[in-house]
């Protein structure tokens, strides 16, 4: 059976998240031990909360450290809500402007938008070709955040493939998935999100043995 660690380092939904993956068809282990995290099949990154907040607690567990190597060794990550965002080069929230993990370009900000938080189900505009969304492209995920990223920069150069990005909206658009190689993340929750976010999870548990 495929193996999936979902990162133990402090944040609130991880045994949700864990449950889901469950659901979704894989074995699970909610840990940060070094071994698990390398071995597994996929690392799946939960996050909610400030942005500064779940980089200090993914530090105090060399979080960032390990996601760092699997992606170096081309094992698959999944990050989730504030576990996508840590994964850009910057957040800036509540006036604090704090550095990220770096694997993408860009800055996490406020989204512009006259109700915050964004909170409820909300179609997504799917990537052409996208493994996640694969058989749900016309589903609604369940979104909780006042923060995102609001462009994507990366210039990948051919022969390397283009990420398949996917956006929603709220007030205007901003990231609401993104697949770049070995990393994916989504905005929204999948673990939250019903039928649909199983389906998603079942996707990309799917693709770790590719």
């Amino acid at each position: 059976m495929t193996k999936v660690v979902v990162l133990d380092y402090g944040s609130g939904n991880v045994h949700s998240a864990a449950k889901a993956v469950e659901l979704a068809g894989a074995e699970v282990e909610i840990t940060h031990d070094r071994r698990a995290v390398m071995d597994a099949d996929g690392l799946l990154v939960p996050g909610v909360g400030a942005y500064s907040a779940v980089m200090d607690a993914l530090k105090a567990v060399r979080g960032d450290e390990l996601i760092d190597r699997r992606l170096a060794g081309g094992r698959k990550v999944l990050g989730i809500c504030v576990g996508m965002q840590v994964l850009f080069e910057r957040g800036i929230e509540r006036g604090v402007d704090r550095e990220g993990l770096g694997e993408w370009p860009g800055v996490v900000t406020r989204l512009d938008a006259p109700v915050l938080p964004h909170m409820g189900w909300s179609t997504v505009d799917a990537a052409e070709g996208s493994v996640l969304f694969d058989g749900i492209r016309d589903e609604r995920f369940y979104f909780v955040h006042s923060y995102a990223a609001q462009a994507w920069t990366l210039d990948v150069i051919p022969p390397f493939p283009q990420p398949r990005v996917t956006w929603a909206e709220h007030g205007g658009r901003f990231l609401a998935a993104v697949e770049n190689g070995p990393l994916a993340a989504t905005q929204f929750h999948p673990e939250k999100s019903g039928e649909a976010g199983i389906r998603l999870l079942r996707n990309w548990i799917g693709s770790l043995r590719d």
